[in-house]
C-alpha cells in the first residue's frame, strides 16, 4: 500500500517541494504508524526546508512538525496506546503525509470535545506558551503579561493562558485586523506596533510601571523597546525569532530593572522533563474542557497545498493557525 506525502528532495522555497507516493510505513519496535487526519504549518517548517532550521534531518523528508489522527498500528512493546486511538503528537518532521511513523511516546491523547483540525493546531503552540509563562515566566494572577507577535499561533494561546491564570494581557500586533482577533481570544488591551510607539504605549497602558512578564516569539526590532518597558523584577521570555534577526540587548537593561532574560526551548523541555512536559499538557486538556482555550483555525488546505499554506505563513501573513486536512479514499491507492 502506498501514501502521499509532501517531501523536501532539495532545500529552498516551499515551491520546490513535491507530493509523491511512498509505500505505507510500519511501526518499529517502540513506534506506531498514525493516520493522519489533519496536520498543522508552523514557522519552523519553513525554516527546516531551507535549511535554516537548528534540526536538520537528511534529504529527502517530509516537513510539518504537528499532526493529530488515529493509531493505525503499533510495534514491539508499546502499551500507552493501541490502534483506533485518537491521537496528537509534536514530531520535528515528517507531519506532511497520510500516514507518519513515531515514537509511540510522543503520541497525547486528544482531548474530549476536541476535532481533528484544532487538535493538530493545540500542542506545540499551547505547549510552547504554557512552558514558557507558567514554568519559565512564572506568570502570577494580577501581574499584566505583554505578547508581540499576538496574532500568531503562540501569540493567541498565550494571551488565553494568560488569562486563564489571572494576568492582564496586551497584545501587540501589526494591523487593526490582527489585534481585533487578538481581542476575541481575551487581551484587555492592544498595541499596533507598526503605527504606534510600542514604548510610549505601553508606558500609557501601564500608568508607567512597565510590564511584569514579556513573550516574545518575533525578536527584531521590537525586543529592546519591550524589554526597556518591563517593571522591576520583570521576566523577558525568548521564545523565537519569526522577524528573521537575533536582538542584541542592552545588559545594562537587566541590571537596573532587576529584570530577568529566560530562554523558552519547549523541543528541549519536553524531551528533558517528561513528567513535567505530561503535566503541563494535563492542564491544558483541563483548560479546553473548560472553555477557556480556543484554538484559531484561520485556514484549511488540502495536503497537496502545502506549499500555499507555507507561502503563506512565511509571508506572516497567518492568524492563528493554518492546517492540512488529510482526506483519503478507501482502497490501495491513497488520494486526498
Amino acid at each position: 500500500m502506498s501514501v502521499k506525502a509532501v517531501l523536501c528532495k532539495q532545500y529552498g522555497p516551499p515551491e520546490t517541494l513535491v507530493v509523491e507516493e511512498l509505500p505505507s510505513p510500519r511501526a518499529g519496535p517502540g513506534e506506531a504508524v498514525v493516520s493522519v487526519k489533519a496536520a498543522s504549518v508552523n514557522f519552523p517548517d519553513v525554516l527546516i526546508i531551507q535549511n535554516k532550521y537548528q534540526f536538520k534531518p537528511p534529504l529527502p523528508f517530509s516537513p510539518g512538525s504537528e499532526l493529530a489522527g488515529v493509531v493505525k498500528e503499533v510495534g514491539a512493546g508499546v502499551s500507552s496506546v493501541r490502534p483506533g486511538d485518537k491521537v496528537m503528537a509534536f514530531t520535528t518532521y515528517g507531519a506532511f503525509a497520510e500516514e507518519v511513523k513515531t515514537e509511540a511516546a510522543r503520541l497525547l491523547p486528544i482531548p474530549d470535545g476536541m476535532d481533528f483540525n484544532s487538535a493538530a493546531a493545540f500542542v506545540l503552540t499551547y505547549g510552547t506558551s504554557d512552558h514558557a509563562l507558567r514554568d519559565r515566566g512564572a506568570l502570577r494572577a494580577g501581574e499584566t503579561l505583554l505578547v508581540l507577535g499576538a496574532a500568531g499561533g503562540v501569540g493567541l494561546a498565550a494571551i488565553e493562558i494568560g488569562k486563564a491564570l489571572g494576568a492582564r494581557v496586551i497584545a501587540c500586533a501589526s494591523s487593526g485586523e490582527k489585534l481585533a482577533v487578538c481581542r476575541e481570544h481575551g487581551a484587555d488591551a492592544t498595541i499596533n506596533y507598526a503605527a504606534e510607539d510600542l514604548r510610549e504605549r505601553i508606558k500609557s497602558l501601564t500608568e508607567g510601571r512597565g510590564v511584569d512578564v514579556i513573550y516574545d516569539p518575533v525578536g527584531g526590532a521590537y525586543s529592546e523597546p519591550a524589554f526597556r518597558s518591563i517593571a522591576w523584577r520583570g521576566r523577558l521570555l525568548v521564545v523565537g525569532f519569526a522577524a528573521g534577526e537575533i536582538p542584541k540587548l542592552p545588559l545594562n537593561l537587566a541590571l537596573l530593572k532587576g529584570a530577568s532574560v529566560v530562554g523558552v526551548f519547549w523541543g528541549d523541555f519536553a524531551r528533558r522533563e517528561p513528567k513535567a512536559f505530561a503535566g503541563s499538557i494535563a492542564q491544558l486538556g483541563l483548560w479546553f474542557r473548560e472553555g477557556k482555550l480556543h484554538p484559531h483555525v484561520s485556514k484549511i488546505y488540502p495536503l497537496e497545498k502545502a506549499a500555499d499554506a507555507l507561502r503563506l505563513m512565511a509571508a506572516r501573513q497567518v492568524k492563528g493557525k493554518v492546517v492540512l486536512a488529510v482526506q483519503r479514499r478507501p482502497g490501495p491507492a491513497a488520494a486526498a
